[in-house]
């Protein structure tokens, strides 16, 4: 994933995202209770409620006890996209190669 674009995943390093999620997880099993276990264990290690609160919901999708869009397929995506650009791109270029080349060939000249 291209993280280091994001603010948040440059403030955090991995092992204390990882750290962090493994955390929350570990207290939903051991307590069994959801409730005020993001914003206890986001005070205890200095980090945002929300970033934390958003990687264990990524973290939930991606082990597919959630429904949405998990990180490989949103690295695809983005991937997916880029290409799709610079296939346009190009795409652009050689259409105006070739109208280019059909004036140049046909021997009239657009007055």
């Amino acid at each position: 994933m291209e993280a280091a674009k994001h603010p948040a995943t440059r403030r955090y390093p991995p092992e204390l995202r990882e750290r962090a999620i493994r955390m929350v997880f570990e207290a939903y099993e051991h307590t069994g209770e959801r409730h005020g276990v993001i914003t206890r264990i986001a005070a205890q290690l200095g980090i945002g409620t929300e970033s934390l609160r958003s990687w264990v919901k990524q973290a939930e999708i991606d082990r597919g006890s959630r429904s949405g869009t998990t990180t490989e397929d949103k690295l695809r995506i983005a991937q997916l996209e880029r290409e799709l650009r610079e296939v346009r791109r190009a795409n652009e270029i050689l259409k105006s190669a070739s109208l280019f080349f059909a004036t140049e060939l046909d021997g009239r000249r657009p007055r």
